[in-house]
């Protein structure tokens, strides 16, 4: 049985106050921007984590710009991501030709 494509998928996370008060502080130091990503990192990982098969997906980044991540997965894992309450959007990557 062939296994199914994965493609790269952009996810967007709903309105988080941490997010926003950690944003908000990586102007004013090095660390702040450290703690930003770090922060992000952690807690796309938990969500990834708690909603997908370990081992069949792939995490690419995490923007801390936008709260989000890009993810290897699945049509099927993506529309697993779409139903998730911390979750905004769930978008496939459309490379340009």
């Amino acid at each position: 049985m062939a296994k199914p494509q994965q493609e790269v998928y952009f996810v967007f996370m709903n309105f988080d106050p941490v997010y926003e008060r950690l944003r908000a502080d990586r102007c004013r130091s090095k660390e702040g921007s450290a703690t930003l990503d770090a922060y992000l990192s952690h807690k796309h990982d938990k969500l990834l984590a708690k909603l997908l098969q370990p081992d069949t997906y792939r995490k690419k980044s995490s923007l801390a710009i936008v709260d989000g991540f890009a993810v290897e997965i699945t049509d099927a894992q993506a529309s697993i991501l779409r139903l998730a309450k911390e979750v905004r959007v769930v978008e496939k990557n459309q490379e340009l030709a």
